[in-house]
């Protein structure tokens, strides 16, 4: 039987990536690096058997992500009965174009000799220009009909399997109507010197994914359906429509899916330009109504808080939100039976008013008001926690009052979306719960308040780049303490890629 170890190799150090371009005389390597996770191509132990001295080398031209995989090893295992090497190319056909297995010298000269290299222009529209460590970036926008956005996210899909947990890449073989529902964001470098007359000015820095969840708009409001139907006149209309009707046109909700910036280009604020476009894009369309995230790592949940919190406070919104102190005391007395006072103690139709021009999840939208409003409360009340609190609304200090009232819209906030999971609980453990997590809460916030302060202090902004569905930074988050599953669309549509591996969140 053969030493496992000895003909055993990591996947994730065999694998090496290179973006390339045209050189002098031969392709130039402008990064390499190598992915976080193979499991989803080589299996859970993310091991290769059968080689020693194994390298498997991914090179893409860095403006259209033209693909070449070179495989070479020391010595490969002599199979023995049914023990034999794994078959990388095998394996690889499933998760890259079959372009990628051309020869090395192919590759090479295709590099050197396209000469149409020079006049490239990513698929789609330019969207947005901007500047970073003084080297300009661009992000262009496609839709995943057009041709030339499918060639690239073919090429580059299995960066979702190296670097983004559980995702999953999308089918491009599905009905041009689902296609239709994609949308594609490329962020490029826009480079301003290159060594060869055939070079491409553009090198790819990362893209996201979004999807269109066709949203129901109820034309009456709950109960008065009935008075409608006797008022007004029914229309009518012939299924299948005579005219193709455009995904575009119909009201729904943009999730955010895989969202990637390479390792070469993270830590250089491209993860903020790239969601601070898709959301420009999203809010400046008449017929999205909300943005929601598919299943978001706690690294992209920092830069996404970051990113809208920011644009809150720019464009006004939570200026308008104050907490109201001047309540009876009884209205929360700690009696069974006495419910949190939300309308009184926050003006909750301003709060779905803004809510819904801002476009945000409600879940996104509360966590960011409640961040707002403890920032508005003095350090002293905040930091001495639930010390002060033992007068509760009686307290004459109106930033302890304040922070009673704070805890108490979270507790609430906390207890609806986790009644089932507390309710078995004994009451005592069940409150305990709940003040475990709302402390939790304050910590989170207060980290990220931290850092807003520190980023505006150095003039920076939010450099986080996970992608959506990544686990890179397993931090514990207080969010994510107590809870049953939480995903902000609820909708299910058959349309959208699988969900990666489910995490647990507070809300």
């Amino acid at each position: 039987m053969a030493d496992q170890d000895e003909w055993s190799s990591n996947a994730n150090e065999a694998v090496e990536i290179s973006i390339v371009q045209a050189g002098e005389t031969s392709p130039k390597t402008l990064s390499s690096f190598h992915p976080q996770f193979t499991y989803p191509i080589f299996g859970e132990e993310e091991r290769i058997f059968g080689y020693q001295g194994l390298k498997i080398h991914l090179r893409f031209a860095a403006h259209d992500a033209y693909p070449n995989v070179e495989i070479s090893y020391d010595q490969r295992f002599q199979t023995v009965g049914d023990t034999t090497a794994t078959n990388i190319e095998e394996v690889m056909k499933e998760w890259i174009p079959p372009i990628s297995f051309t020869k090395n010298a192919y590759f090479n000269n295709r590099i050197q000799a396209d000469v149409s290299a020079k006049h490239f222009k990513p698929p789609g529209k330019l969207i947005e220009s901007y500047t970073s460590k003084g080297r300009n970036f661009e992000i262009w926008l496609g839709e995943l009909t057009d041709p030339g956005v499918q060639i690239i996210l073919e090429r580059l899909q299995i960066f979702v399997s190296f670097f983004i947990e559980g995702g999953t890449p999308l089918a491009l073989d599905d009905a041009e109507w689902t296609l239709a529902r994609w949308r594609v964001f490329f962020v490029y470098e826009k480079l301003s010197q290159f060594p060869s007359p055939n070079g491409s000015s553009y090198s790819i820095v990362g893209y996201s994914t979004s999807y269109r969840f066709l949203t129901y708009l109820p034309t009456s409001k709950p109960g008065k359906a009935q008075d409608d139907l006797s008022s007004k006149k029914l229309q009518t209309f012939t299924l299948p429509p005579t005219e193709p009707i455009p995904v575009s046109s119909l009201p729904s909700r943009a999730r955010i899916s895989q969202f990637l910036i390479l390792p070469p280009h993270q830590h250089h604020s491209h993860g903020s330009h790239l969601y601070a476009a898709m959301t420009k894009t999203f809010l400046a369309s008449p017929t999205c109504l909300e943005i929601t995230v598919e299943d978001p790592s706690e690294a992209f949940d920092d830069l996404r808080d970051y990113c809208d919190y920011t644009h809150l406070l720019a464009n006004g919104t939570l200026g308008q939100i104050t907490l109201s102190t001047n309540l009876d005391p009884k209205l929360t007395a700690k009696k069974r039976g006495v419910r949190v006072p939300t309308a009184k103690i926050l003006d909750t139709a301003l709060l779905e008013s803004l809510r819904k021009k801002n476009k945000l999840a409600p879940r996104q939208f509360h966590r960011l008001v409640e961040m707002h409003l403890l920032s508005q409360i003095a350090p002293h009340a905040r930091q001495a926690g639930t010390a002060r609190l033992t007068q509760r609304a009686r307290t004459s200090d109106r930033d302890d009052k304040a922070f009673y009232y704070w805890r108490l819209l979270v507790k609430q906030r906390v207890y609806k979306k986790n009644r089932d999971v507390l309710m078995q609980l004994d009451h005592l453990d069940r409150i305990d719960k709940v003040e475990q997590t709302v402390g939790e809460v304050v910590g989170d916030y207060e980290r990220l308040l931290r850092r807003m302060v520190e980023k505006a202090v150095k003039g920076e902004i939010e450099d986080g780049e996970a992608g959506a569905s990544t686990n890179g930074g397993k931090r514990e988050r207080a969010k994510r303490k107590l809870v049953v599953e939480d995903d902000e669309d609820e909708d299910d549509d058959a349309g959208a890629s699988e969900r990666g591996r489910k995490r647990n969140r507070e809300t």
